[in-house]
């Protein structure tokens, strides 16, 4: 069994979505300003346009790391109506501090998150990390009260590790400074660290460990061929299990002797014609005769299974729910597993002892739940959950005593979350009589009647999934402008089965672009809709979806949005960094195929950016490891060939994405005056 990585938890992967006024990145929320409570009214009674056009003058400064071309100044009075928006925080749990009830956070007060100590179910939250950059995660040793985090520099996604010390504040650096390290986990007796790296060769992640206490100790196990994590070390700490990872829909798993590197192959390579096969998130059973993960062997979804070390039998423990299962972990007495199903896009908690049989658990509201572990020694375990009107917040559940705990309380910023739209789960036909699902966002019929305008949002991946959860500052374009946001999950998309996640590969790649034209239809048969003001928004491929929606649909279009997004796939694919490529190449197609090369240079938006007849907008990291920023500077210039009005913004401490709250705040500005102007004004 194996996983799609231990990413979620090791660094951002093209799924995790952007800080933008219509993306939520949970890592990057912050604390509460409010704007006069008279300026908020007036906002909500006359519109945005009123209010700047009847305010000083005033612009706000462009921030010294951003560089801003072809955009009109900020109003000091937007970016104020805005602050209300731009405050909320989130608590994202990373573990539980050893032999203790307490646990590490990440949130951040500052510009970026860090890492904080919570002692107690409400309690304060004290920060112990204190870096320029934002942390990416971090690990309690077991045994003692240090801790392990990564860190990245300019959002070059190149993350060192770190060992901290709280009682002495002393810091080591584990990493050699430059290359890209993977945080896996520690031994259970909190002596080793295990990481993937791609030190040797900048391309293929090997496996290493090392006894912080003696940092000199820096050890590779496992020389690799590839991206390999590190998901789970065995309970007498002398293998590991780790993952293979090909694509999302095929990986392998591997047994690895820490001391000698022997390793066991124990799930078989698939050969040409035949159906590959994922694993995900692999455990050891706590007495180590057995191993539970996820995998979709035999099925549609990824399924809750228990794998026999002797025996070679597979039981399937979640057969009865026909959909993925997210996130699992076990009780340390090995009695109990619990774990995540993500249901049509919610997330459901399931409580199950190990023969099977479900177990009564809290009632929670639907949205997402990510981070579960089990506080060790107990039946009690944490996770941290996040829904439309409740930013990501920490919660523990003990099942001896059936006692949910709220750990943290994050804060949204001025707004009451009792007045954000909840989401609707629709589904539209497309050209193949398929139904593609989709969440759409309302604003509050009452303060704004008749059809209104549509932002259609569309996310990365390609292998990701839109799921509902806390919208934090798109909230303003649904409560102060009365846009309608859409966010579908169009063929390609994770969450849905294997076939539908494989619809949109290699040659079938603008079969995803043709459902965003039938829900331009869909839209167009809403009576409550504006089918004469729609715009597209999306972050990395769904700034290509962007890009290629306007290529083919620009007469049905008011404006589009694109946030580090592929303008080429051939020069993207040649440009990304290595150990990115060849994963890239098995979604994409393989560009050094004549046949697909020329195929991914005509689908390309670069190719046929002369169609695009609308508005753009273009948001970039200078430091973009996945989509460098070329893929944006040739759209920007070809686009601006056309007459039409281009923006583009430059992060340049940015990377894929924008991380930094005054960065993210200018382009959030930004974004609004473009929607303001082009989607719901007449562009002059």
């Amino acid at each position: 069994m194996s996983l799609p990585r231990n990413s979620c938890r090791a660094f951002p992967t093209e799924t995790t979505r952007f800080l933008f006024i219509s993306h939520k990145f949970l890592d990057d929320l912050e604390s509460a300003v409010l704007c006069e409570e008279s300026m908020h009214k007036y906002v909500a009674t006359i519109g945005l346009v009123a209010l700047i056009a009847t305010s000083p003058a005033v612009a706000q400064p462009v921030p010294d790391s951003i560089v801003s071309e072809g955009v009109p100044p900020v109003p000091q009075a937007l970016a104020q109506s805005l602050a209300r928006y731009q405050n909320s925080r989130s608590a994202l749990f990373q573990g539980w501090v050893s032999g203790r009830r307490e646990i590490l956070i990440l949130t951040r007060f500052a510009d970026t998150n860090q890492v904080h100590h919570v002692a107690f179910p409400g309690g304060a939250r004290t920060q112990l990390t204190f870096l320029h950059e934002r942390v990416g995660s971090a690990a309690p040793q077991p045994g003692g009260d240090s801790f392990a985090y990564s860190a990245d520099e300019g959002g070059a996604e190149n993350y060192q590790l770190f060992f901290q010390d709280p009682k002495t504040s002393a810091i080591t650096r584990l990493s050699d400074g430059r290359s890209r390290h993977v945080l896996a986990d520690w031994s259970h007796a909190g002596r080793l660290l295990a990481w993937s790296s791609n030190a040797r060769n900048g391309k293929d992640m090997d496996l290493y460990v090392v006894d912080p206490s003696k940092p000199d100790s820096v050890r590779r196990i496992k020389e690799v061929s590839g991206d390999w994590t590190i998901t789970d070390w065995s309970p007498d700490d002398k293998y590991v299990v780790a993952v293979e990872w090909i694509s999302i829909n095929e990986s392998y798993v591997h047994i690895i002797e820490v001391e000698t590197g022997k390793t066991e192959t124990l799930t078989p390579r698939h050969s040409s014609g035949e159906e590959t096969v994922a694993y995900s998130d692999v455990r050891w059973s706590k007495n180590r005769k057995a191993l539970y993960g996820t995998t979709d062997l035999d099925s549609e979804f990824r399924r809750l299974v228990r794998y026999d070390l002797d025996t070679k039998d597979l039981t399937h423990l979640s057969n009865n729910i026909p959909w993925n299962v997210d996130a699992f972990d076990l009780s340390d007495d090995g009695k109990f597993v619990a774990f995540v199903a993500n249901e049509d896009g919610i997330s459901k908690l399931h409580i199950r002892d190990t023969d099977g049989h479900e177990q009564r658990g809290p009632k929670l509201p639907h949205g997402q739940i990510t981070g579960l572990k089990f506080r060790p020694g107990t039946r009690e375990f944490a996770f941290t959950l996040t829904s439309a009107r409740a930013t990501a917040d920490v919660y523990s559940y003990d099942l001896a005593s059936g006692i949910l705990e709220r750990w943290t309380q994050s804060e949204v910023g001025g707004p009451n979350p009792n007045t954000f739209a909840e989401p609707e789960l629709i589904h539209f036909p497309t050209f193949d009589d398929r139904s593609i699902p989709a969440f759409v966002y309302r604003p509050n019929p009452k303060k704004f009647p008749g059809p209104r305008p549509v932002l259609i949002d569309i996310h990365g991946g390609p292998e990701s999934q839109f799921r509902p959860g806390f919208l934090g500052r798109a909230n303003y374009l649904i409560d102060e402008l009365g846009i309608v946001l859409i966010y579908p999950n169009v063929r390609g998309s994770a969450g849905y089965g294997k076939s539908y996640l494989k619809l949109d590969n290699g040659k079938k790649r603008e079969d995803s672009v043709k459902d965003i034209g039938a829900l331009l239809d869909w839209v167009a048969k809403q009576p409550g809709l504006d089918a004469s003001r729609i715009g597209v928004i999306g972050g990395s491929y769904g700034g290509f979806m962007s890009l290629a929606s306007l290529t083919h649909y620009s007469d049905r279009l008011r404006a589009g949005i694109d946030v580090v997004g592929i303008s080429n796939f051939v020069s993207f694919l040649q440009n990304t960094q290595g150990y990115r490529r060849d994963l890239r190449r098995v979604e994409y197609g393989d560009e050094r195929d004549p046949e697909m090369g020329k195929l991914l240079e005509t689908i390309s938006p670069l190719t046929n950016a002369s169609r695009i007849g609308v508005p753009l907008l273009v948001a970039q990291g200078k430091n973009d490891p996945r989509v460098p920023m070329s893929e944006s500077e040739q759209i920007v210039a070809r686009v601006r060939q056309n007459g039409k009005p281009v923006w583009y913004v430059l992060g340049k401490d940015e990377g894929h994405g924008f991380a930094r709250k005054k960065n993210q705040d200018y382009l959030q500005a930004t974004e609004i005056l473009f929607l303001q102007k082009y989607l719901l004004g007449n562009g002059s």
